[in-house]
């Protein structure tokens, strides 16, 4: 497979290095020499200096013969023009990254008419897992599968659940929830555990459950569920923009602190129902002054990592509140996760697992498509929902007697609707939605669950 990309910043840069990971041949184009040396030294594929709205320049990147064209440069209008082209000197797929709020209501539209195949929005995705955490903010993280029916929740281990040195299987047995515990994360290892793995306080886990089945298991550890009643916002940019939308549908009440008064002015037009104030949301002052300390929740959307991370370290010790805090840098994840912010949010993950997801649908030949992919443990292990359409050597088989490979664990199966967390006499039907978590990358069919 062959995929240009045209846009080599933050983003596009991310995406390189995970398609590397597949073994696809790249292409990547931008404006800057510097941009381009500085990737293609460190990830293998061929760089060209140009527009990537020209033609001559996508010819030179091989558009004829390309499968997918992916443009993510900062121009929402670029990218577009870029996809469009593409689309008329070749015959490739197209996905482009539309930020614009402008543009929020004509994607369908836009998709449409301008034959693109995949429109991704970065900013909203951010918005709309934010949103999850605020409606249950026992979680610091939370993935949905099977549209919304499945969600993957990650969560620390607490002293006050009480289950410290307790296996898996005991947990499972005492709490009588049809939950799944599927990846555990601390300082010493990350893996998927089996049953007769202990569970120690500070752990991170992953389980994965309906949202009825997660909310029953909570409630009998003694974790806080009920969704928050208020939000403070730090900065007022296209994610805030789209959170304080979204949280106001759902009655949380919005306070957004954003320093440019135009903006300012912008947002109490745009959020009649959300309280705006012009002022510096780094103002440790200001901030008690706007009811930090009695904030149910509180989100850094700042452009600067180091002022979220540092608001977000002030509002865990002066506060109670559901802490979020935006990172677009990824070095320092390691260091990030000892600080225990509460719930980090990388934009550009939520981008490039969209865009492998549909990568690997694409490269699919034999009965099964990757419909929902996401990346877990710092992105050491992947979780993913395969839709199985064909017979195959998985099919019809009880889980028990598939030789599965190791550190894979089958978590969910959907069925005409119905969830249900899989035993070892469950059996793969043709028809089934199957969750798999696992640390092995780049699993594209069903069948690849399978030891060779």
């Amino acid at each position: 497979m062959h995929i240009i990309i045209v846009g080599c910043g933050k983003v596009g840069r991310t995406l390189a290095e995970q398609l590397q990971e597949e073994e696809i041949d790249l292409t990547l184009i931008d404006t800057v020499e510097k941009t381009i040396n500085d990737v293609t030294e460190d990830i293998d594929a061929m760089g060209i200096v140009g527009n990537g709205a020209s033609i001559n320049t996508l010819m030179e990147a091989g558009i004829s013969t390309a499968d997918i064209l992916i443009a993510v440069t900062a121009s929402d209008e670029l990218n577009l023009l870029c996809c469009l082209i593409a689309q008329k000197t070749g015959s490739c797929q197209t996905i482009a990254r539309v930020r614009n709020p402008i543009y929020s209501q004509e994607i369908g539209f836009i998709k449409e008419k301008l034959g693109i195949s995949m429109i991704i929005n970065p900013e909203y995705a951010a918005a709309q897992e934010i949103s999850r955490l605020l409606r249950f903010p026992a979680a610091i993280k939370i993935d949905p599968f099977s549209r919304g029916k499945v969600e993957l929740l990650k969560f620390k281990v607490l002293p006050e659940f009480h289950l410290d040195s307790m296996s898996i299987s005991r947990i499972t047995e005492k709490f009588r929830c049809d939950i799944l515990f599927c990846a555990v994360e601390n300082k010493d290892e990350l893996t998927i555990p089996g049953g007769d793995y202990i569970i120690h306080d500070g752990d991170f886990v992953s389980i994965i459950a309906t949202p009825q089945n997660t909310a029953l298991f909570f409630k009998k550890i003694g974790f806080r569920t009920n969704q928050v009643k208020n939000a403070l916002i730090i900065g007022g940019g296209t994610i805030s923009y789209y959170l304080a939308k979204t949280l106001i549908d759902t009655r949380i009440h919005v306070k957004i602190i954003e320093k440019d008064p135009n903006r300012c002015e912008f947002l109490s037009d745009l959020l009649p129902d959300a309280t705006i104030i012009n002022g510096d949301g780094t103002d440790r002052a200001l901030l008690l002054e706007e009811g930090l300390e009695t904030a149910e929740s509180f989100v850094t959307l700042t452009n600067f990592d180091e002022e979220n991370i540092f608001l977000s370290l002030f509002a865990k010790k002066s506060s109670n509140a559901k802490v979020v805090a935006k990172v677009n840098r990824l070095p320092y994840t390691d260091v990030i996760d000892d600080l225990d912010l509460g719930s980090v949010i990388y934009p550009k993950y939520i981008t490039s697992d969209s865009i492998l997801r549909y990568v690997r649908a694409m490269q699919n030949t034999i009965g099964s498509n990757v419909e929902t992919l996401y990346h877990i443990l710092d992105s050491q292990a992947e979780a993913l929902e395969f839709a199985v359409h064909d017979h195959s050597p998985v099919t019809g088989v009880p889980l028990s007697e598939l030789k599965l490979k190791k550190n894979l664990l089958i978590c969910c199966l959907t069925r005409n609707g119905s969830v249900r967390i899989p035993r070892g006499h469950d059996t793969v039907e043709v028809g089934d939605h199957v969750i798999v978590a696992t640390t092995h990358k780049g699993l594209r069919n069903i069948c690849d669950i399978l030891e060779k």
